[in-house]
């Protein structure tokens, strides 16, 4: 009887621990499948985020396409501004080389006490000059008030020396000390900063001292000298020869005209501002930027 016993002990234990088995083992599938269902739906999700990136792609590398074809267009217009700009520099280097036929009017040593004529003679008739004066005459405050209307009236004044002197200017190699002063005299009474230069006599012989010249372009001056002598200083007393003289070597598209603030000069300025109309020629006053070399050297730093 105890043996019975016994057994039925023995399998009920292992009933229980069947059962126990069983329960644990559902538990566990019931985990792994929760946990495998959960990885299943993690990587749907990311093939359904995958297919939406691939979906928007063609949209973003259309707003690509459009970015960069804008930029293209952008950095042509840029191209283009700066083909422009260029062409436009080159014009202005190259102002003087027109088809019309330019004429610069060009007074020396003053200012004068003719000074108010001549510009009542160029206003009347609508037209501009270059001055080139003198250091010591600026410092005339009589003059002062002549100067001013000439730069005003849209004339352009730029320095002929301090002193006009041969030997002060070349021999003592004051040339570009005496320009920079009268310069700063011009600018004291106009405001103006001009940086043509005319040099007393011409650039030649003056400036075959290559000590002087590079001065000059070291101190950025510009020089001027003519196409046409008027040689109106010589002939006081003819008015007519000097406008022979001007009507006789006046050949070229482009031409310079050296004159003085002389009374010979002042009467004759309307017969010729006539002749050069009836030319054809377009007066025109120098602007510094739109410089032409006008030297003897045929100089291009200059």
């Amino acid at each position: 009887m105890p043996q019975k016993s016994q057994k039925r002990k023995l399998k009920m234990v292992f009933k229980i621990f069947i059962s126990l088995l069983f329960v644990v083992s559902c538990l566990w599938i019931v985990d792994y499948f929760s946990k495998g269902s959960y990885s299943i739906k993690t990587v749907e999700d990311n093939l359904t985020l995958a297919k939406t990136v691939e979906k928007a792609s063609p949209l973003t590398k259309d707003i690509g396409k459009k970015n960069a074809a804008e930029k293209e267009k952008e950095d042509k217009k840029t191209e283009e501004k700066q083909e422009i700009a260029y062409e436009n520099e080159v014009e202005v280097e190259k102002g003087y080389q027109r088809k019309n036929k330019i004429v610069y009017l060009t007074f020396d040593d003053g200012p004068t006490k003719w000074t108010g004529a001549f510009l009542d003679v160029l206003k009347e008739h609508g037209i501009l000059a270059t001055f080139f004066m003198q250091g010591n005459n600026l410092k005339k405050a009589p003059f002062e008030s002549d100067v001013k209307r000439a730069f005003v009236e849209g004339n352009y004044i730029g320095a002929h020396s301090m002193t006009h002197d041969y030997t002060e200017i070349y021999k003592k190699r004051k040339f570009v000390s005496e320009m920079v002063e009268t310069l700063k005299l011009i600018h004291s009474i106009t405001g103006a900063d001009p940086q043509l230069v005319r040099p007393p006599y011409g650039s030649i012989p003056g400036l075959n001292d290559e000590v002087i010249k590079k001065q000059v372009m070291k101190e950025g001056l510009k020089v001027w000298d003519w196409t046409i002598d008027s040689q109106d200083w010589k002939y006081q007393n003819d008015p007519e020869k000097i406008l022979s003289i001007i009507e006789t070597a006046t050949t070229e598209d482009v031409e310079v005209i050296l004159m003085h603030e002389k009374e010979q000069t002042l009467k004759l300025l309307p017969k010729i501002i006539t002749f050069f109309k009836e030319q054809g020629y377009e007066f025109e006053v120098y602007s510094d930027l739109k410089h032409f070399p006008i030297n003897f050297f045929s100089d291009n730093r200059i």
